[in-house]
């Protein structure tokens, strides 16, 4: 038995009944955890009742069946309330760390020299080999935002004035530090919840690991993109609104449009909070416009797909 398990999983899920109990399978057979906590929210697909059958046996499995889909944020709060490890590894059922990952990020936690590393993501591998980048980000400010969705930071590869929205500078190949990951993968030390308090339940889904990761940075804390260590990410499998999953995931189209409209309001209420006192009314009213027709746009996609194959 590996001697690093100071670790707690959690993972929310919703709809995903077979990711979710290949993720379970994958996590054991690594036998890396302290536990595994599932956070179904309200799923109809019998996640809940696969957990139940399938892993009743299984002391490390811990099933919280909510009777309300409260959102993603909330979910994780269930997590970290009702675990025990020393650090917590969010993780969503699409994601699958490979041998040693789990355990070789809690020793790189554990290290003195690495004490003010708050939470950190390993490399994430998509289905077709290519990397995940939204889990090595820099924060959306109005400047990056605008250079990444204008398609600027395409011509300016690797520039550190312009190509900030991925950190595309960066040497991927290299452990260095980030300003945000993906919920999920992100571990994250409990000692740093104790400091700056849970997840920010007012973002049902998409915008909450912005969020917590600009709430660690501005505490003091380091975010560390470790490249040494893997997990295979189906990415979107729940959520059904990208690409990269669109052949598994079993989202409904009300689903994807209900996640595309959550995805917006995440980033208006991230702005919101963060970045409105900040700059002045104008540029503050062009942003929000953005970002309501940039969701005008990719609902208006969708609509268009689904009607196509009906």
């Amino acid at each position: 038995m590996n001697s690093y398990r100071n670790t707690s999983i959690i993972i929310t899920n919703y709809n995903t009944k077979d990711i979710l109990k290949d993720c379970i399978v994958n996590l054991l057979n690594l036998n890396e955890a302290k536990e595994i906590l599932v956070i179904d929210n309200d799923s109809k697909d019998g996640s809940a009742d696969m957990v139940k059958t399938e892993f009743v046996n299984n002391p490390e499995v811990k099933l919280f069946a909510l009777d309300k889909n409260t959102g993603l944020s909330y979910a994780g709060n269930v997590g970290l309330e009702n675990s025990t490890g020393k650090y917590l590894l969010y993780l969503g059922s699409d994601a699958f760390p490979k041998p040693g990952t789990i355990s070789g990020m809690e020793k790189y936690f554990d290290e003195v020299e690495n004490s003010k590393v708050g939470a950190a993501t390993a490399k994430l591998v998509l289905r077709d080999g290519t990397l995940d980048m939204d889990a090595h980000r820099g924060f959306p400010t109005p400047f990056v935002a605008l250079v990444h969705f204008s398609g600027i930071d395409k011509l300016f590869k690797q520039n550190r004035t312009f190509d900030k929205y991925f950190l595309g500078y960066e040497d991927l190949s290299k452990p260095h530090e980030i300003d945000l990951g993906i919920s999920h993968f992100m571990m994250i030390r409990r000692e740093v919840f104790n400091k700056i308090g849970k997840w920010d339940e007012d973002y049902f889904v998409f915008g909450e690991d912005v969020d917590m990761c600009y709430r660690i940075k501005q505490s003091g804390w380091k975010i560390m993109y470790l490249p040494q260590f893997e997990a295979v990410h189906y990415k979107g499998a729940s959520v059904g609104i990208r690409k990269e999953s669109a052949d598994i995931s079993p989202a409904t189209a009300e689903t994807k449009i209900h996640m595309m409209n959550m995805k917006a309001k995440g980033m208006e209420t991230f702005y919101a909070k963060h970045y409105k006192k900040k700059y002045p009314w104008i540029l503050n009213t062009i942003v929000l416009t953005g970002i309501r027709g940039l969701n005008l746009i990719r609902m208006m996609k969708i609509k268009a797909t689904v009607f196509l194959k009906g």
